[in-house]
């Protein structure tokens, strides 16, 4: 098997790499298991230069590896170089912090002399994909080597150049070999590697269809598992939120990525008191965005990360105005060449229309027109996804009280949904199970052993 790295805004081919041998797996799994038996052993301190390192050495070539996501995926290159910077924060929030988050816990009101220990669980296998290259697989890659973990990655097939970017950077910044090992493997390797009685856990980002085959694997090994899947985040304006920046807020939660992030905004529920004035102001803002080469930096619109992404999406939009909703932007591709598509709008869409449903990965908004917040509050959980969320008003207790009635696994009020090292990432129902980032994030794959020291006199 060859993998290889297209460019989508051009479809040329970039670089060729030639997968890993089963064999060769095998290999790799008993060097980071053994890898971990002195990794287990090192401390927070050593663990920590190595991170801090990492993340100094990511900023030193910063526009390298920008360029490298942008190339691979096509990302446009503010948000590639955005996003390498906060993998250095992330890299340095659990370098700084991973001590304390795993301190010892006394165990209070209980008539003992006892606390919660925490230790590493072994070889953990990361499932990642490519819209965010770097970003995905350093979220799961720190705090786990800071815990004592060794991590293995399978990165997406078409981000090969970011796998092999973030591979060298592990092993220039110190970390002896086998603490982190990149894959390039076919996707049906990953049940030999999650069936192996020396990997102890795994953690996958990606589509429903890949999570629910991961969570079966990972539950028929007795291994721990962690999910992040798609999300249908709902966008809800309430009749007294700031429509002219809420507007603003829709273009930026919707076209981060160029739609093709988990948490961007994606079903946009207007209370019909400001509806007409909303859709105008985001047609016309939408309208506005500049497509071209993502590298260059007056670019506002970048092309999907492959042609078959791209055709995926067309077929999507096309079954849903075949069925009946409103075009009120776009609803087709650009004749241009590479992975492209307009900026659209659709309304008017029902219950039985085959997106209702669906996570729309790229430039497509969806549009509800609702009577009050009940029926906003019951039409955004009227999904099998519950991952983020977002609600606009001028009244920040009854954006808390809408929140607290949203099925999701976030709220954001204000603000589209964002992730941000500190804060607790991850969803309910389709979306997942489990936690990344802050405090929690660390604790998915240790050990919480209670030590008993005999009970008190």
């Amino acid at each position: 098997m060859t993998i290889i790295s297209i460019n989508p805004a051009t479809n040329e081919e970039l670089e060729t790499y030639t997968a890993l041998s089963k064999d060769d797996v095998v290999d790799a799994i008993g060097k980071s298991h053994h890898a971990y038996q002195s990794w287990r052993k090192t401390s927070f301190d050593e663990r920590k230069k190595a991170l801090l390192k990492f993340a100094e050495l990511l900023r030193k070539d910063a526009d390298e590896f920008a360029r490298t996501i942008t190339l691979d995926m096509g990302k446009r290159i503010s948000e590639s170089q955005y996003e390498i910077e906060y993998c250095a924060s992330i890299a340095e929030y659990y370098a700084n912090g991973a001590e304390k988050f795993l301190a010892d816990q006394p165990m209070k009101d209980v008539d003992a002399d006892a606390y919660l220990h925490y230790e590493p669980l072994g070889v953990l296998m990361g499932v990642m994909p490519w819209n965010f290259p770097f970003y995905q697989v350093i979220r799961f890659a720190t705090p786990n080597i800071m815990a004592g973990n060794t991590v293995m990655v399978k990165h997406a097939n078409n981000v090969p150049q970011c796998a092999e970017a973030i591979a060298e950077l592990f092993s220039q910044c110190g970390l002896p070999d086998g603490v982190y090992t990149n894959l390039f493997i076919p996707t049906d390797f990953v049940e030999d590697i999650v069936s192996d009685a020396r990997v102890q856990g795994v953690s996958l980002t990606g589509s429903e269809k890949a999570g629910a085959a991961v969570a079966a694997l990972a539950g028929k090994n007795l291994k721990r598992s962690v999910l992040e899947l798609g999300g249908n985040d709902p966008f809800i304006v309430l009749e007294d939120a700031d429509l002219e920046k809420t507007v603003e807020l829709a273009v930026k939660g919707r076209m981060v990525n160029a739609g093709q992030s988990c948490v961007a905004s994606k079903r946009f529920i207007v209370v019909a008191e400001v509806a007409d004035k909303f859709l105008s102001a985001f047609k016309e803002q939408m309208s506005q965005l500049k497509m071209g080469n993502p590298l260059d930096e007056e670019t506002t619109l970048s092309p999907l990360s492959t042609e078959e992404a791209a055709v995926k999406l067309q077929k999507q939009v096309q079954g849903t105005i075949n069925a009946g909703a409103t075009v009120v932007l776009g609803g087709d591709r650009p004749d241009r060449q590479g992975a492209y598509f307009n900026p659209t709008i659709l309304s008017d869409i029902t219950p039985d229309m085959p997106t209702f449903d669906q996570e729309l990965f790229g430039p497509v908004a969806s549009v509800y027109v609702v009577k009050d917040e009940a029926e906003a509050i019951e039409l955004a959980n009227n999904s099998s996804y519950g991952l983020g969320g977002s609600i606009y008003t001028q009244d920040i207790e009854r954006g808390r009280r809408v929140a607290e009635q949203i099925e999701t696994g976030m709220v954001f009020i204000n603000q589209p949904t964002k992730s941000q090292a500190e804060l607790p990432f991850g969803g309910i129902k389709n979306s997942g199970y489990g936690r990344e980032l802050s405090h929690l994030g660390i604790l998915e794959f240790v050990n919480k052993k209670i030590i008993h020291l005999g009970n008190r006199k």
